[in-house]
């Protein structure tokens, strides 16, 4: 047995090998930060992945592990998928059997991811961020998944809200790369719409993924056709949120409360859902018109 409770980290659904690298960059940060705490990562709900979950508990359990707590690294519950966090979980102890876990919540809209978010925004404007009344005339299209279920897309939008107040934005509209309206290019023509007449107004298309992969390419390709047929607003691409310190935060911060919420440790379902308590918490690379480029880099 393991002296503390080994943390699973659970991404959802992509093939993408950039992806993949980014987890394991997560989990070596993670490591390196928490050398404690056996840690590994995976992805559930997608076939083929670089990355499968099931390895990642496969390898916990050959160092030790007995105990898992799993924290799904997502921004937004998913929805429905077809092959739920809970069932894979519940595959991994028929092979394992004495292997129990807890489920987190997912990572939401944190306030220290709502920094990295405002970071990323910065990056993707470059020195046309720094004064009050550049962001004044600038619109924030945050992009999420999008899922068959309105309780998974109002997490976005409660995101989009708490990245506006106090940032000085003109606005911060919603959009969605599949499965949920608005989609991309109607997301931006209701942030150009808010702009109105006079100076040409700005959007930044800003990904609320935490790791690059096929929806993000999609959004990127969505978000370039809309801008090459409106050359008179400029368009700027952001990056996603990545395997960053803040994350790495967050992560811990939900593994000690899925530890400490739990005892003794069993198998319980996963719940998914943001943890509301941090909506109260106060917090106050570009794609430029019809040729777009990605914005700056993560770290």
């Amino acid at each position: 047995m393991t002296t503390s409770p080994a943390l699973l980290i659970a991404g959802h659904g992509t093939r993408d090998e950039g992806g993949a690298d980014a987890l394991r960059a997560l989990v070596r940060l993670l490591a390196e930060r928490h050398p404690e705490v056996p840690v590994a990562g995976g992805f559930f709900g997608a076939p083929a992945s670089p990355l499968p979950l099931s390895d990642a508990v496969d390898g916990l359990v050959e160092r030790g592990a007995d105990r898992l707590a799993v924290i799904p690294l997502l921004t937004a519950p998913t929805g429905p998928v077809p092959e739920a966090l809970p069932t894979v979980l519940a595959r991994a102890s028929e092979r394992h059997p004495g292997l129990t876990h807890v489920c987190g919540a997912e990572l939401g809209p944190h306030p220290k991811l709502l920094d990295v978010l405002e970071r990323r925004l910065d990056q993707a404007l470059g020195s046309g961020a720094r004064k009050p009344a550049d962001r004044a005339r600038t619109t924030v299209l945050l992009v999420g998944h999008g899922a068959t279920d309105p309780h998974a897309n109002a997490e976005v939008a409660r995101a989009a809200r708490l990245l506006w107040e106090g940032r000085g934005f003109a606005g911060v509209e919603t959009a969605f790369v599949s499965q949920a309206a608005p989609d991309v290019p109607a997301g931006l023509d209701r942030c150009r719409a808010l702009a109105g007449a006079g100076e040409p107004g700005r959007i930044v298309v800003l990904p609320y993924f935490l790791l690059p992969g096929g929806p993000v390419e999609r959004l990127h390709m969505q978000a370039e056709g809309w801008a090459a047929a409106h050359p008179g607003t400029e368009v700027f691409g952001a990056t996603v949120i990545g395997p960053e310190p803040e994350v790495a935060d967050v992560v811990m911060e939900r593994y000690r409360a899925a530890v400490a919420g739990e005892p003794p440790f069993a198998s319980a379902p996963c719940s998914c859902r943001a943890a509301a308590e941090d909506a109260r918490q106060p917090h106050g690379a570009a794609w430029q018109g019809a040729s777009l480029t990605a914005g700056a880099g993560d770290r």
